[in-house]
C-alpha cells in the first residue's frame, strides 16, 4: 500500500491536481471566490491590512485613512462588476479570459517543475545527450578574394585562381582581411551569418564558391578545419540547466493535458 501510495505520488496529473487545490484554498481563505447569487460583500479586515501593504509597498509610505477608504470602495467596486459580469455570463466565449484560464491551467500543471533543481548526474545526463549544442564553436583558416557582386565575374575569378593566379592581384578590394583563422561566431561578426555558415560545407584547399556575405560574392578558399572543443558541465552549467527546465516544464505540461484530455470524447466536425 505503502508503496503504491509512493508511486501516485509521483504522477504528475496529482501534483496538478494538489496545486489546484492549494490555490483553491488560497483564494478562498481570501475571499474572492464567491458564489456570484451572493449579494453580501465582504471586505475582512486581512484583506483591508493586504490592501495597506501593498500600498506601503508601492508608494514606501503607509496609506492615509482616506486613501484606505479609496481602496475598500474599489475594491467592492470591482467585486460588484465581478459578479454582476459572471451573472449575465460574459466570461462565456471570450478570447481573452479563455487564455488566461488556460494560462493559470498550464502554471498549475507546471508550478511544481518550476520549484525543482536538477542534480548534477541529470545535467550531465543531459550534457551527454546533447553533446553539439554546447560544444564550443568551430574554427576556420580560410582564403577569400572578394569578387563584388556579379555572379558571372565571381565565376571568372574563381576559374583565375584555380589556374593559377594570384590572390593577391585578383578579385575587387574590400575592407576586410583576406585571410583568416578564427571561430565561427567571429567570422560570422566580420563577414555575416550566412558566409559563416557555408565555410562548413566548402572542400579544403580548394578555391571554392561564389560564398556571399554581406559585401557581395566571394571566392573562397578553406585551409584548416577546428570541431569545436566538447564542453565541460561547468563551462556551460546555467545554459544547460535553464534548457533542462524547459524541457521539463513542457513534459510536465503535455502529461498533465494528455491525461485531462483522456476524459473527454472529441468530436470534430469540418465543413464539407
Amino acid at each position: 500500500m505503502r508503496d503504491r501510495l509512493k508511486t501516485l505520488l509521483r504522477e504528475p496529473l496529482v501534483h496538478f491536481l494538489l496545486a489546484g487545490l492549494a490555490l483553491f484554498l488560497f483564494f478562498a481563505v481570501r475571499g474572492t471566490e464567491v458564489d456570484p447569487a451572493d449579494r453580501r460583500i465582504t471586505v475582512s479586515e486581512a484583506q483591508v491590512e493586504r490592501m495597506a501593504a501593498l500600498w506601503s509597498q508601492t508608494w514606501r509610505r503607509p496609506p492615509r485613512s482616506s486613501e484606505i477608504d479609496g481602496m475598500i470602495r474599489d475594491h467592492i467596486k470591482e467585486e460588484v462588476y465581478y459578479r454582476e459580469a459572471l451573472r449575465l455570463g460574459l466570461e462565456r466565449d471570450d478570447p481573452v479570459i479563455r487564455k488566461r484560464l488556460r494560462s493559470k491551467m498550464e502554471f498549475l500543471a507546471t508550478s511544481e517543475a518550476e520549484a525543482q533543481s536538477p542534480s548534477d548526474a541529470a545535467l550531465q545526463d543531459w550534457l551527454n545527450r546533447n553533446p553539439a549544442r554546447y560544444a564550443a564553436d568551430p574554427g576556420y583558416a580560410f582564403e577569400q578574394v572578394f569578387a563584388g557582386s556579379d555572379a558571372q565575374a565571381a565565376l571568372d575569378v574563381q576559374q583565375h585562381l584555380r589556374s593559377g593566379a594570384d590572390p593577391a592581384r585578383i578579385g575587387q578590394p574590400l575592407s576586410v582581411p583576406a585571410n583568416m583563422d578564427a571561430p565561427r561566431t567571429d567570422i560570422a561578426r566580420t563577414f555575416g551569418d550566412g558566409f559563416a555558415a557555408a565555410l562548413a560545407g566548402l572542400p579544403k584547399g580548394a578555391w571554392s564558391g561564389p560564398v556571399e556575405s554581406g559585401f557581395g560574392l566571394h571566392i573562397v578558399r578553406v585551409t584548416a578545419v577546428r570541431a569545436g572543443a566538447a564542453p565541460k558541465l561547468a563551462d556551460v552549467r546555467q545554459r544547460i540547466e535553464n534548457d533542462w527546465r524547459a524541457a521539463n516544464r513542457q513534459t510536465r505540461e503535455a502529461r498533465a493535458y494528455q491525461t485531462l484530455l483522456d476524459g473527454y470524447q472529441i468530436v470534430i466536425e469540418k465543413p464539407e
